[in-house]
């Protein structure tokens, strides 16, 4: 009965008129007068209640009932079944992400690797009809995630990211170069990468530009984004005498990750804090947004007759009892 809805609505107040009924019922129940009368009634004080003074309000009941079934029916009960045809043209993102020693720089809260994941969830999140992937980098890299559409195995996979899972040093080039190459050979109309870091290329053995480049010949837009606060970080320092906060100056080759996301059709992102790295994500969510074409179609089916036979039975059943069992004789 759930998906049961009426077509004309408004005749539901005609139930109103009910009220009138009932008065009327009550009003000349208590003004009848026996057609017997008797000077009194104390010789019938000990007889026995007979169950058809129980039932004397039955057919007032039953034909209550018979009018509601009927306003049902004049309000046209109708089940609809909907189905939908969607066309999506699909977006394929590789998320490529910096876990060097440096992402544990306290500018970011709590720090910079932990705040790059959270807002990244967010984003995986939001978008349901694509699939994504994690490419994860340091002074190597390694895909933590191939392309996916389960968010939930992505999203879990992240969380377990941290620093020192590689050699330390910052191969952006090789990280770019890992992520090209897991999103090439997909069929997706839009290829997207996404790589985050805060420091400058030192490692490994692909140039950034390079990379870039090759990306281009796939037809892979890479959207670059430079977090890290403006002058100096601190950073906590394993040390023989334990943990120490020690001051860094934040370092982007901001020009370089300009021209890889020029060279791709992208765009460079600087976040300077979590609040604006997750403005930055919502720009991105905003430029590659899937495209969806719905369809839908609905069947209507007429859900009278159960309301229609109930009416039918209330009435037949206040007819019989009124001319049997609770017949009044004059």
């Amino acid at each position: 009965m759930s998906n049961i809805n009426f077509l004309h609505p408004y005749y539901f107040y005609l139930l109103l008129v009910l009220i009138l009924i009932i008065g009327w019922y009550i009003w000349k129940h208590k003004s009848s007068q026996a057609s017997l009368q008797i000077s009194t009634l104390k010789g019938f004080q000990n007889a026995p209640v007979s169950w058809k003074v129980y039932l004397r309000h039955v057919p007032i009941v039953l034909r209550s009932l018979a009018i509601t079934m009927l306003v049902f029916v004049l309000a046209r009960p109708q089940s609809s079944n909907s189905s939908h045809d969607v066309i999506t043209e699909g977006i394929d993102i590789v998320m490529t992400m910096d876990i060097s020693s440096s992402m544990e720089a306290l500018d970011f809260k709590p720090n910079r690797l932990e705040a790059a994941k959270d807002v990244a969830k967010e984003f995986i999140l939001a978008r349901e009809n694509d699939k994504i992937g994690m490419v994860i980098f340091a002074g190597e890299s390694f895909t933590q995630c191939p392309l996916t559409t389960d968010k939930g195995v992505l999203v879990n996979l992240m969380s377990e990211i941290k620093t020192h899972m590689v050699q330390d040093g910052t191969a952006i080039g090789l990280g770019l170069a890992t992520a090209v190459n897991r999103i090439k050979d997909s069929e997706a109309k839009s290829k997207v990468i996404i790589l985050l870091t805060d420091g400058v290329n030192n490692r490994g053995e692909v140039a950034p530009l390079t990379a870039a480049e090759i990306a281009k010949t796939f037809g892979i837009r890479v959207y670059t984004i430079g977090v890290g606060s403006k002058g100096i970080a601190k950073r906590p320092v394993q040390t023989p005498y334990g943990t120490r906060l020690v001051e860094e100056e934040v370092k982007i080759d901001e020009e370089m990750m300009q021209e890889i996301s020029d060279i791709t059709g992208g765009q460079y992102f600087r976040a300077t804090d979590k609040k604006g790295l997750k403005q930055i994500y919502e720009d991105i969510d905003k430029l590659e947004k899937t495209k969806i074409e719905v369809k839908e179609y609905t069947k209507r089916s007429e859900e009278y007759m159960i309301w229609a036979i109930l009416a039918a039975v209330f009435m037949l059943a206040e007819v019989f009892l009124r001319s049997t069992v609770l017949r009044n004789l004059p």
